[in-house]
């Protein structure tokens, strides 16, 4: 551009530095659960289904499980002490892996709603 005219000259224009945060008319999930509104209604029923979800599972598990142990001992009606092996012993390991596995994932379904709300 050799021959540029001065009135056409690039002009260079700069505003007021942006901030991180967002415009004012922005509601923070927080506010919105707060206020109770359609949204933050919509917050806490998403929570409370995954917490369902979880607790749906291990009581899925729990039934399969523990549901055919009857039909088990009465296929061996002469088996006593398997019976008392079974329900002393064996329940106990996979009901404790089962709770650990529940409440871990609870915690962690209640850690991922709280950085979604204080937008972290």
């Amino acid at each position: 551009m050799p021959n540029q005219d001065p009135a056409e000259r690039r002009v260079v224009v700069t505003g007021p530095p942006r901030s991180r945060r967002p415009a004012s008319g922005y509601y923070r999930p927080r506010t919105e659960i707060d206020e109770q509104t359609t949204l933050g209604h919509t917050y806490v029923r998403s929570l409370m289904r995954t917490q369902l979800r979880a607790g749906l599972t291990v009581f899925a598990v729990l039934g399969l499980l523990i549901g055919p142990l009857p039909l088990l001992f009465a296929a061996m009606p002469d088996a006593r002490g398997l019976e008392w092996l079974v329900l002393g012993f064996c329940l106990y390991a996979p009901m404790v892996l089962l709770a650990r596995w529940y409440v871990r994932r609870a915690e962690r379904n209640e850690r991922d709603f709280v950085r979604l709300v204080e937008d972290r």
